[in-house]
């Protein structure tokens, strides 16, 4: 691929991807499930792991005021808690997703999923082919570009292309 075709490409990734998800997160708005859509990236980050409000800012790109008012508001909701590691520093609190977080991502991933397939269910076979296909690229181009993960998972293992549940903004 030249520069200028992967340069076309990228325009086309950062027009494509924002109009799905804007798409979704406005008809999981319009059916109740989506309360607040900034917050279900950082449930899908914590469901892998608990994680520390300064790595979450970090990942996130947000500063630690914004990270801070955002799991507030989650705590709130119930969907996440905060917790001092035994033994550890009282400064260090450790985000995670709670029972009541995880349920409300996968309902949440549920809808966005039963929303796409509705949208895609029209497509032809070799358009769905053509998009199975482009969407594999994607995910192995993409499967290590998580901020600081070093060609890591978020859990650490080696990516690999298996699906995961994510609805932001």
């Amino acid at each position: 691929m030249t520069r200028s075709q992967a340069r076309e490409s990228a325009r086309d990734i950062l027009q494509i991807v924002p109009l799905v998800m804007r798409t979704v997160a406005a008809e999981l708005r319009a059916a109740g499930e989506l309360p607040a859509p900034a917050h279900f990236g950082l449930l899908s980050i914590l469901s892998d792991r608990p994680r520390m409000l300064t790595e979450l800012a970090s990942i996130q790109g947000v500063s630690l005021p914004t990270m801070s008012n955002s799991i507030s508001a989650m705590v709130e909701r119930g969907w996440v808690k905060r917790e001092a590691p035994n033994g550890s520093d009282r400064r260090v609190i450790m985000i995670e997703v709670t029972a009541t977080g995880r349920a409300a991502l996968e309902r949440v991933a549920r809808a966005a999923e039963a929303h796409l397939a509705e949208v895609l269910v029209s497509l032809d076979a070799p358009s769905r082919r053509r998009l199975h296909h482009g969407l594999g690229v994607l995910r192995k181009v993409f499967a290590g570009k998580l901020p600081g993960s070093n060609g890591l998972s978020r859990k650490g293992n080696r990516t690999s292309p298996r699906r995961r549940p994510y609805v932001s903004q």
